[in-house]
């Protein structure tokens, strides 16, 4: 780190992130925080969420031992901010030198938080689905929807995206974006059915309150990343599907409070015993992921603190923030 007499706090914008950071950068990242979580190396306290009218906000805290970094994150949910023009999500993010609590950086984290959160889809994707999986269904079409795409085809040869969103225009215009990024054949459908019964790889990415992904319409080896389940009372997935899989958490304390599986264990409906773990014990080899070409997987992301810190670092190194 730099270090002089009259220490300056930088601050980075949405633009600059855009600028540096790649996806192949962001997925790295997301292997690190997974992988230094699992060897001890990482503090990280479970979000806070403070209910807002029409969303609310988290403050997500984290320090990485091993790359000497910390940092608090503020990120918002509003759903209906499409309708207003505004993103759904937007985030700041304050890093911290550790040593001496000196602010380095203030981070525009908007693009940052959907790319380490793609990322993160990739590392899942890359531990738990079938080796030949090609086909990918997306259950929502709006901004981290189409991350996760381009995060998959950095770790996979994708052949077919089905695509089923509750906005059809939102549909279609994924279609329209990512053909110019992602060479695969695109379908759109009027039933999520038919965006999930024949791929290989899905991905639920939608402020859901309820299930959209039944358990009959799922067949034996697929993979799921459920993205959308980041809060209380937030599912995507049918219980009795993630009674039939292997799920895997990102973190144990979120995952259970705000991920996937919340509202099941609060009802009864699934058990905890029923919970393989977590993803990064897969990655260091703790945790066996897939067994068998038949078994349906799934990875519950509720987005971590400390793939921020470590998606940050990357951007302060290439800005010579950090040595």
């Amino acid at each position: 780190m730099h270090r002089s007499a009259e220490r300056k706090t930088i601050y980075v914008t949405e633009e600059q992130v855009r600028e540096l950071l790649t996806m192949q950068d962001a997925i790295e990242a997301a292997k690190l925080a997974f992988r230094e979580k699992a060897l001890g190396n990482a503090v990280m306290p479970p979000k806070l969420i403070v209910p807002l009218p029409n969303g609310d906000i988290r403050a997500m805290p984290a320090y990485l031992r091993d790359i000497g970094l910390a940092g608090v994150k503020v990120v918002n949910s509003h759903p209906a901010n499409r309708a207003l023009g505004l993103p759904t999500v937007m985030a700041i993010l304050v890093v911290v030198e550790p040593e001496t609590g000196f602010p380095l950086a203030v981070i525009e984290a908007t693009h940052l938080t959907a790319m380490r959160t793609a990322g993160a889809g990739a590392i899942a994707a890359k531990l738990l689905a079938r080796s030949d999986a090609a086909k990918v269904g997306l259950i929502g079409a709006g901004v981290q929807a189409r991350y996760q795409l381009l995060a998959l085809n950095e770790v996979m040869d994708i052949e077919e995206v089905h695509v089923w969103s509750l906005d059809m225009e939102l549909a279609h215009s994924l279609v329209e974006e990512m053909r110019e990024k992602v060479c695969a054949k695109y379908f759109v459908h009027d039933d999520p059915h038919d965006a999930v019964c024949e791929v290989d790889i899905i991905v639920t990415a939608t402020p859901s309150r309820s299930p959209i992904v039944m358990d009959g319409w799922v067949k034996d080896g697929t993979h799921i990343n459920a993205i959308g389940a980041d809060a209380p009372g937030k599912q995507e997935l049918d219980p009795a599907l993630l009674k039939r899989a292997k799920v895997f958490l990102d973190d144990w304390a979120q995952g259970i409070e705000s991920g996937e599986v919340n509202v099941p264990l609060r009802e009864g409906l699934i058990g905890r015993d029923e919970i393989a773990g977590e993803i990064g014990d897969v990655l260091v080899g703790k945790l066996q992921g897939r067994t068998s070409n038949d078994e349906v997987t799934v990875f519950s992301s509720t987005g971590l603190a400390i793939q921020d810190v470590a998606t940050a670092s990357v951007v302060l190194r290439k800005l010579n923030v950090l040595m």
